[in-house]
């Protein structure tokens, strides 16, 4: 790991606020497997968890749910699950898509080089993205659970906290 990346790692928060979004028309709050992964490894990370909401895959009702939690002041990062893939009812892409000013393109590249190497070529139906909106980081990850367990463990903890701290640094 280069000094840099290591000092900035060093500077960041130890823990982010993060809101839990999940999209489905069929999950509630008692088998939503995908939402209890991202509270179970971000929380053992020693985050956050601010909130934790249900919406239909409907692009309104996702698009107003994330902007009520990018204006709460008591949330840093928002981490969705589902609506990533290519049916007919998966939306939450181009919600989130549209709405991320500043798009890490890395972090789909790599889940998606990681899926690979769990469930090979099906890897190519996700659309999971991530990006900044104002200082706030959004990440949209697929409703599968072992695919959110795969981006929580490899990408997120080792790296939302740096990621906050980038996004809230003041430009001169």
């Amino acid at each position: 790991m280069s000094e840099s990346v290591e000092k900035h790692r060093e500077a960041a928060p130890e823990h982010v606020r993060v809101a839990i979004l999940t999209i489905s028309d069929t999950r509630t709050p008692e088998n939503d497997t995908g939402g209890d992964v991202i509270q179970e490894l971000m929380e053992e990370a020693g985050h956050e968890i601010t909130g934790r909401s249900i919406v239909k895959d409907e692009p309104s009702s996702i698009r107003t749910t994330l902007v009520d939690l990018l204006a709460n002041s008591g949330v840093d990062a928002i981490i969705t699950t589902g609506g990533t893939g290519i049916a007919a009812r998966d939306t939450t892409y181009e919600v989130v898509n549209r709405m991320i000013e500043k798009k890490l393109d890395g972090f789909g590249e790599i889940f998606r080089m990681l899926s690979y190497e769990e469930i090979g070529a099906a890897a190519v139906l996700s659309r999971a993205v991530a990006g900044a909106v104002g200082a706030k980081f959004i990440a949209s990850l697929p409703g599968s659970r072992n695919g959110v367990r795969l981006a929580v463990e490899k990408l997120l903890v080792p790296e939302i906290s740096h990621i906050v701290f980038e996004l809230k640094k003041r430009a001169d």
